[in-house]
């Protein structure tokens, strides 16, 4: 059987529903500039992008354990801090009073949304507003997916790095022509 196998950038049996700082960052498939362009280091978002920051605000309202701190939308990406700050009860109801053993609850994890589920809906909400655009004529298509099917993560440990992830998030337009992201330099 010919399997193809993704590594995962996620550490190894890290909780990623645990309270922390998270800096995600999600691009584009194929890094397609869809969201607007950067003009004299200022990101000019166009209307696919105002959808791409509506449902990011959106987020917090899905998931009430979350807090979402800086966050920048760039032509084929987008970088934020999102902050897991305690349990969704609604998802995950105290075990006790049903008489039932939640199987997170005895290995001591916290029992809200995990990282991953809060970027897949993002995903999907902007995906679907996306499709409903490109079916009505108003945005370009895209090929198979609108993002890559995974994202980068990286768990924030401390307030030293916390503030070297907030610079890095605001000076992100201002830094595009030297971006990894930017497909100008990949030529």
């Amino acid at each position: 059987m010919n399997a193809h196998h993704r590594k995962s950038n996620r550490l190894q049996r890290y909780d990623y529903s645990q309270a922390g700082y998270y800096f995600v960052t999600i691009c584009t498939q194929h890094r397609k500039c869809l969201f607007g362009e950067i003009v004299e280091g200022h990101m000019i978002v166009n209307e696919a992008g105002k959808i791409i920051v509506r449902w990011w605000d959106e987020t917090k309202n899905k998931f009430p354990n979350i807090e979402l701190d800086e966050f920048v939308i760039m032509p084929n990406h987008v970088h934020g801090i999102i902050a897991i700050v305690g349990a969704d009860l609604r998802v995950c109801p105290d075990s006790t009073e049903q008489g039932t053993t939640d199987k997170r609850s005895k290995q001591g994890e916290h029992i809200g949304s995990p990282l991953q589920e809060i970027i897949q809906w993002f995903k999907t909400m902007t995906t679907n507003e996306y499709i409903q655009r490109v079916k009505s004529g108003i945005f370009p298509p895209f090929k198979k997916r609108l993002w890559q099917r995974s994202f980068y993560d990286h768990v924030i440990r401390g307030e030293q790095s916390l503030n070297d992830v907030r610079e890095y998030i605001q000076n992100n337009p201002l830094d595009w022509e030297l971006d990894e992201n930017n497909p100008a330099n990949s030529l």
